[in-house]
């Protein structure tokens, strides 16, 4: 079965063409030959973002520094263009194979793929409920308030509000390590589960600080849950029978999928 490749990465392939391009017109050699970038530079450029980066490396696609990037315990993978101007979230893939590709594979641990989950065994009492509370249908979305992605996902959410008052949409909120302010954003619209400071959130507006320490615990073990279930990236779908989707869906798709269409 063919491994699905979420927007995100999508996104990512595109870049790397334009950055492959960029590549063959400035030189004709081995771009690793003139293009560096050492762990204490790449880390001076992830201020805004925090982390630190303890090695770097040529991504498999031309082009790019792959990072592998430490925050609060946790590692992950950022890709650099050569130019050092752009900052690129996501995965590389080869195209032949749908696999994923990294430079940094012994030092970092591959997520293990997967299809399906038992519904029965995601935290939903930690979930913030948008449509109807009482829907036959069940939609679970783990997402992170500051991934762009999610935030084009969670307009398609609200129009699937709309358009399937059977379905109640749990939001399991995952902030990811490389958004830092994401965090706390989720904590504090756990503590209210107000769909207003939801909405606001992923408008990218100013939402107050949190004040609860259940809302540590409860992102923590929604967190718990996805790296037990192998969900890394945001945003990731379960849809009522524990099939797993990753990447949004527009509203009219989701619709279809709910109703087994």
């Amino acid at each position: 079965m063919l491994k699905k490749i979420s927007i995100a990465t999508a996104t990512v392939i595109i870049l790397l063409s334009s950055s492959l391009a960029m590549a063959k017109e400035g030189c004709g050699g081995d771009c690793t030959s003139c293009h560096t970038l050492t762990p204490q530079e790449a880390t001076g450029f992830l201020k805004k973002v925090g982390g630190t980066v303890t090695s770097v490396k040529h991504s498999p696609a031309r082009g790019l520094f792959e990072l592998l990037v430490e925050r609060e315990g946790k590692k992950g993978i950022l890709f650099m263009d050569y130019g050092k101007k752009h900052l690129i979230q996501g995965a590389v893939f080869d195209l032949d194979q749908l696999e994923q590709v990294i430079a940094h594979k012994s030092e970092f641990p591959q997520p293990k793929q997967i299809t399906s989950v038992d519904v029965k065994t995601i935290p939903i009492q930690h979930a913030v409920v948008m449509g109807n509370p009482k829907g036959a249908k069940k939609l679970y979305v783990f997402t992170d308030p500051d991934c762009p992605y999610c935030r084009k996902g969670h307009a398609e959410l609200k129009k699937l509000a709309e358009i399937a008052p059977d379905v109640a949409i749990h939001i399991m909120l995952f902030p990811l390590p490389m958004h830092p302010d994401a965090y706390d954003k989720s904590r504090s619209v756990y503590e209210t589960k107000s769909l207003e400071l939801l909405d606001k959130a992923f408008d990218g507006k100013d939402v107050p600080k949190p004040t609860k320490e259940s809302s540590k615990i409860a992102l923590d073990e929604i967190a718990k849950f996805a790296s037990a279930s192998g969900i890394s990236g945001t945003p990731t779908m379960i849809l009522p029978d524990g099939t797993v989707q990753v990447g949004m869906r527009d509203a009219e798709t989701l619709k279809r999928s709910l109703e087994g269409k």
